[in-house]
């Protein structure tokens, strides 16, 4: 173990050495936030109490987790695995509920497990992660995503299942899903005049704001948006089929477009994304945008000339979210549309902060590499 640990500071300390100025900001910023999160909840076993008791296996700890190990790719500190590995191993490497889950929330949680189980070339740990997705699977059912925000709690725990394992009945059944949330619930939930996705069946037109603009969640489409990215980013490692991922990227592209069309001023989204209503900055949606968005650079599949100064200004609009302290403001809370929480201010305090800080490690540790690249 202590050869290990001399192993991994000699290698953060030839990063650390590698880094541009701007990656070092970002890295600062991104523990920053982080520490404060892991010192509040030093505990990662110990049940959340938001109204009532609740294990920490439910999607917003998850949330938390995939930025956390998002953050251990650019900065492999083993105290990162060791809280992960606490938190999963007292929930048994399972999905919240058991093996038999199928609510999107509840399976959040399997992508830490798998990628862990990757990590640790220890297949037995994503065990239960396919037994749950085989039970889902067995049920021949492709109605269990009627909300967008399911699409990034559960497709990729799929991807990474077929990535992993080889077995076509993954990415088949969550592309069969996808299809189904895309197209046919309330006769599809994605406008592809739009290019932005309605939160479930009740939020599409004639729903409108009171400006008469029409409801597209920020962060409900950023939960999208970070799912396809997911997805294709699993595709690198094992291809999948050339229908599913033409669609994937055809949806990936229309919404950059949309979502690039939209951004503020000052680098942030609006809680409703092409209203006034409810106008100011929110950092759960802008994180997510700036995950997508710089992984899509990355990837060749956005043009760096019109997307790059986009994820600047964002960051630069997250950065500025965060209080010296780790503190992350304009936190808007739980919910299903931009009505949520309000007024998401500087100091207000949502009623969980896990998934804000998971979204803004997933999108410093995606523009860290970013930042690295000419």
């Amino acid at each position: 173990m202590r050869k290990l640990l001399i192993i991994l500071i000699a290698l953060q300390a030839l990063t650390a050495n590698a880094q541009t100025p701007k990656q070092r900001d970002i890295l600062r910023t991104a523990r920053c936030m982080n520490d404060y999160f892991m010192h509040k909840y030093a505990d990662p076993t110990a049940p959340v109490f938001v109204k009532k008791l609740r294990e920490t296996n439910l999607w917003t700890r998850a949330v938390y987790y995939e930025g956390l190990m998002a953050l251990y790719e650019v900065d492999p500190q083993p105290r990162y695995a060791e809280y992960t590995d606490r938190w999963a191993s007292h929930h048994q490497w399972m999905a919240r509920g058991g093996n038999d889950a199928t609510n999107a929330d509840n399976q959040c949680c399997q992508q830490i497990y798998i990628d862990r189980s990757r990590q640790l070339s220890n297949p037995d740990l994503m065990s239960n992660a396919r037994l749950n997705l085989d039970h889902q699977i067995s049920l021949a059912r492709c109605d269990a995503w009627w909300w967008i925000d399911a699409i990034q709690m559960a497709m990729p725990v799929y991807a990474k299942a077929y990535a992993v394992t080889a077995d076509s009945r993954y990415i088949s059944h969550a592309m069969a899903m996808y299809r189904h949330t895309r197209d046919t619930i309330a006769g599809g939930l994605f406008n592809e005049a739009d290019g932005l996705w309605w939160r479930d069946k009740n939020y599409k037109t004639p729903y409108a704001e009171p400006d008469g603009k029409p409801c597209y969640w920020s962060r409900g489409n950023g939960w999208v948006y970070a799912a396809l990215a997911r997805v294709m980013d699993e595709a690198t490692n094992r291809p999948i089929p050339s229908a599913d991922k033409a669609l994937i990227e055809h949806d990936f592209l229309l919404m950059s477009s949309a979502i690039r069309a939209a951004q503020r001023n000052d680098g942030f989204w609006n809680a409703s994304l092409v209203s006034t209503h409810y106008a100011g900055p929110e950092v759960t949606g802008t994180a997510l945008f700036l995950y997508g968005m710089a992984w899509g650079i990355r990837h060749g599949l956005l043009p760096a000339k019109q997307y790059r100064g986009v994820c600047d200004k964002a960051w630069a609009a997250i950065a500025s979210s965060i209080h010296a302290s780790g503190f992350l403001g304009y936190n808007q809370g739980t919910g299903a549309d931009p009505s949520t929480g309000q007024p998401v201010t500087y100091t207000s305090i949502p009623d969980f902060e896990d998934y804000g800080t998971g979204c803004v490690l997933l999108a410093a540790a995606e523009y860290y590499k970013l930042a690295g690249e000419k």
